[in-house]
């Protein structure tokens, strides 16, 4: 069986896990953003048609999406484009940390090797190669495709009340909680603590309260809302 599962460490000493997503979701995430820039570009097509504006608008268009369109919202979206939204999947640097805009220009200026020699070949032979189902753009970029949210047993939680984030957190914030949340049960109560006291900027709290508040914005985190 392929692990998908990533874990690295921080220098805090936090364990931080992702679940890498593989050929198949990237695939349907990849087939969805490739049909809104074709009826992005059909429909501005037909408009500057109207317009009379000639080939040199629709050239422009042209490259705008397929340069601009994934950059943008990989950068300002929290490392996903609509069709990685609608996966749940998202782009971020190997060490979980979110996608910067030096990395998604280079991951996505490597489609072009990655097309060769002709539909995405390399790129889909480099996905099941690599351990990771990188293709040759995340290599060169350094860069993931991970599941949003890890999957888990909401039984497995602590009996904690789901606690809202205070303000938005990044997105290897928001996976440093969800782990700590998940691995509850294997730290000591002083471990927890430890860990807790790490994070207080997120949270400005102390002891026992602080690792409440934590696995309280875990549960949230993890979907339960109530």
């Amino acid at each position: 069986m392929i692990d998908t599962r990533y874990q690295i460490e921080t220098p805090e000493g936090i364990d931080l896990q992702a679940q890498l997503a593989g050929p198949a979701p990237r695939g349907l995430a990849f087939l969805t953003d490739f049909s809104i820039r074709a009826v992005i570009y059909i429909a501005g097509s037909i408009v500057f048609g109207i317009f009379g504006w000639g080939y040199g608008f629709i050239l422009v268009l042209l490259f705008l999406l397929e340069w601009f369109y994934p950059v943008l919202f990989e950068v300002l979206n929290k490392g996903q484009t609509p069709g990685k939204q609608l996966m749940d999947l998202a782009v971020v640097n190997d060490d979980l940390t979110p996608i910067t805009w030096h990395a998604s220009v280079i991951r996505n200026l490597l489609r072009t090797a990655d097309m060769l020699p002709f539909f995405y070949l390399f790129g889909i032979s480099a996905l099941f190669i690599t351990a990771r189902f990188q293709r040759l753009g995340d290599l060169a970029a350094g860069t993931l495709v991970i599941h949003k949210i890890l999957p888990t047993d909401s039984h497995s939680l602590p009996e904690v009340p789901a606690q809202a984030p205070a303000h938005a957190l990044a997105l290897d914030d928001q996976i440093a909680i969800i782990n700590y949340t998940q691995r509850h049960h294997q730290l000591s109560e002083s471990r927890q603590q430890e860990l807790a006291e790490i994070l207080t900027p997120l949270h400005n709290r102390k002891g026992l309260a602080a690792v409440r508040y934590l696995q309280g914005m875990g549960r949230w985190l993890l979907g339960d809302k109530s």
